[in-house]
């Protein structure tokens, strides 16, 4: 009789562990998309909260104000390892990754595009987005 599972994920991406009832757990690996310069959206979730825990690696959160479809502002932080950031539903966010860098996800099942609004990021949120996160990374 077996115990236990153990699950692991080492390509890049994003790549989903296992279910349990309405839970999901995913790993998330570096993947060129998610450098800063390369961002294209910020999003949030309507039905859940969403949590992550930096197991190795670096990762930078960004927090974005919306307003009219449009990033106003943008607060980043710097993920300390081994630490659950609960992101609740309704905040719009993306995050950044190291290439060396592995994030564990833990969100609702359901969690989809489909209730997963997506901002856009213009040449002004694109230009937030990159200052904040320069400004960021030179203040530590």
């Amino acid at each position: 009789m077996r115990y236990y599972e153990i699950h692991a994920f080492d390509e890049i991406g994003y790549h989903k562990l296992f279910s349990y009832n309405t839970w999901r757990v995913a790993i998330l690996n570096y993947i060129e998309e998610l450098e800063v310069e390369r961002l294209l959206y910020v999003e949030a979730h309507s039905l859940t909260d969403e949590a992550f825990v930096l197991l190795s690696g670096h990762c930078q959160l960004f927090f974005a104000d919306v307003n009219e479809d449009k990033v106003t502002h943008v607060e980043v932080i710097s993920l300390e390892p081994h630490l659950v950031y609960r992101i609740p539903k309704g905040i719009y966010h993306t995050h950044t990754l190291s290439t060396d860098a592995k994030l564990l996800i833990i969100e609702e099942e359901n969690t989809s595009n489909e209730n997963s609004p997506r901002v856009y990021l213009d040449d002004a949120g694109k230009k937030l987005l990159v200052k904040a996160f320069k400004e960021h990374i030179n203040g530590l």
